[in-house]
Parts: structure tokens; sequence; C-alpha cells
């Protein structure tokens, strides 16, 4: 096998990576879900993955369409009624990590998925919405972000904070009672970010193979913060590239 890879497939494996073996993992669909399927089948048997429309469990044999995939009620342990998600597993904390998205987020891991502009009422853009992020972000133990780096996403001030990170900065989860730690990575296509253990800023802690620190602080809408023991990535492996593409291989 040829070991390039692209950058989408380095970003699903550093994102993969991060899931240990006897986690839960609250699994939102697109690049989550590549990465959490591909940890339960690479590291992690005994991920368990927990879905927003009520599958506990999941084992899906190929990438799910969406959260209603037959597929994903098909294989889980067990399936249970979306309240019962939210009100029993993820609001008292039972979860350990969830995975999350985004149209924008800011330095301190703030979300936005709701509106593009400054008017809430005549957005340039008025995207998805919120659906169970706020929930997700505020209470599973700790919370991943995976998207990818650009000045448009990584933005100086959310226009619209549909999921809350850090606030303004460290403290500010606490003061409002949350219960989870918040984010503590964002992975991009350019490297690894986590929040400073003083001030909760995201701080560049890893760059992928072949990325230049230049190129991920131009990728950023803010002054990047880097770490002064700034890593490498580790490369795919092989391993992981055959498990990755057998399972996108699997879903077209």
């Amino acid at each position: 096998m040829s070991n390039r890879y692209s950058a989408d497939e380095m970003m699903s494996v550093a994102a993969a990576r991060a899931l240990g073996d006897g986690m839960s993992c609250f699994v939102g669909i697109g690049l989550p879900s590549k990465a959490a399927n591909l940890a339960r089948r690479a590291h992690a048997p005994n991920l368990t993955l927990i879905y927003e429309s009520g599958c506990l469990g999941a084992k899906p044999s190929r990438l799910p369409l969406s959260i209603g995939d037959g597929e994903l009620a098909d294989t889980a342990d067990a399936v249970i009624s979306v309240p019962e998600v939210f009100n029993y597993w993820l609001q008292p904390g039972r979860i350990d990590v969830g995975f999350l998205g985004a149209a924008q987020l800011d330095k301190f891991g703030n979300i936005n998925t709701t509106v593009i502009g400054s008017d809430y009422h005549d957005p340039k853009v008025r995207l998805p919405g919120a659906g169970g992020a706020p929930e997700i972000a505020a209470s599973c133990g700790e919370v991943f972000i995976v998207l990818r780096q650009n000045p448009r996403a990584f933005v100086e001030k959310v226009d619209f904070v549909t999921s809350f990170g850090h606030g303004t900065g460290k403290g500010d989860r606490e003061k409002l009672g949350l219960p989870g730690r918040g984010p503590t990575l964002v992975v991009t296509d350019l490297g690894l970010l986590r929040p400073d253990p003083e001030t909760a800023e995201l701080t560049l802690t890893q760059l992928h193979p072949g990325v230049d620190l230049d190129s991920a602080i131009a990728a950023t809408g803010w002054k990047l913060k880097v770490s002064d023991d700034l890593e490498t990535t580790p490369a795919p492996t092989e391993q992981e590239l055959t498990l990755l593409r057998d399972l996108e291989k699997a879903s077209a």
C-alpha cells in the first residue's frame, strides 16, 4: 500500500487516536463518526458509540448516512428514546466524550452552528442550528472538535455562541455550573490544538507531517498561541489507512 494520505485522512486518524478503549462517545455524523468508527476498529474495540437517535453501543459495518440510519439500530446494544439519551445518559455526565463539528470556532472553543453575520434575524447565512450540540458541549466529560482550519472557520469571535466552550477564558464554565470539562482537543487538517491550562485559550500543540507553522498561523483568524513543545503528529500507519479506506469503501 502507498503511504500517501490526504489531509482528511490525517485528520480522521488523529481524531480516532484520541479515543481510548472503554470510553463512551457521543457521536455526530461526518468526520466525528468516521473517526469514532475507525477507533473502534483500530485500537478501541470496547469503545461505546452513542448516537443522538437513541442507539447505544452501535457497531455499524459502514458509515451511517444520518443518526436515523437503520444500520445504527440494527447493530446497537440497545435503542432507547431521545429524551432518555439526554436526560439519563448525557445530562448526568455518564458519557465520557462528545465529538462536535462547527461552522465557526473561536480561541476559547466556543462553537457557532447557527448564523453567519451579526444580525440573527437577517443573517448572511442561516446554518442548520444546534441540534443536541449545546447539551453535548455542556455535559459530556470532555469535548473533541473536528474542523478544517481556515480563517473563515477559526475566528476571533463567533457570530453566535451555539455551544459553549470556555466562554471568555478559564473559569467561565464553572461560573455557569457546567459539569463537563468542555473542549479539550481540536483536531484540524493542519494539527492539534488544546486549551492552555492557565487561560483555556486554544494552543497549537502538534503539526501534522508536512505542515509548516506559518501555514497554521495564516489559517487562524486570531493570533495563534503555539506551544513551546510543539510536536509533529505521527503519520498514519499502514493499518490505520487500510482500516479507514475499507470503512469508506463499505460506505460507498
